[in-house]
């Protein structure tokens, strides 16, 4: 299993970014799949996650309605869509997949157990 995290970058306020998350060594579809960050000197936070079962998608209240989770089973990828960032967004993201197959979607980092590497996202003025 292998996750591979990509996408970030240096942007100012109001921009967008898209991170990409490949997985290889598993079928995509068969488990929840969470995006989580860590900025520095914060404990990590969940920020998406995407059901396996219906490809529901799931929100921490600080980015609804500016970032959006979708899944490309066909590419083995999943993304996450941000729009008008704040520098409060700055923060390692990763990606992260349950080893639970069709287990429930959370935003509990400790409920994951395979990791991508993490892109660092940074915004500022």
């Amino acid at each position: 299993v292998q996750l591979q995290a990509s996408g970030g970058g240096s942007v100012q306020p109001g921009d967008s970014l898209r991170l990409s998350c490949a997985a290889s060594g598993f079928t995509l579809d068969y488990y929840a799949i969470g995006w989580f960050r860590q900025a520095p000197g914060k404990e990590r936070e969940g920020v998406s996650c995407i059901s396996s079962k219906n490809g529901s998608t799931y929100y921490a209240d600080s980015v609804k309605g500016r970032f959006a989770m979708s899944r490309d089973s066909a590419k083995g990828t999943v993304y996450l869509q941000m729009n008008n960032l704040r520098p409060e967004d700055t923060a390692v993201y990763y990606c992260a997949s349950r080893s639970l197959m069709f287990g429930e979607a959370t935003m509990t980092w400790t409920d994951y157990d395979y990791w991508g590497q993490g892109t660092l996202v940074t915004v500022s003025s």
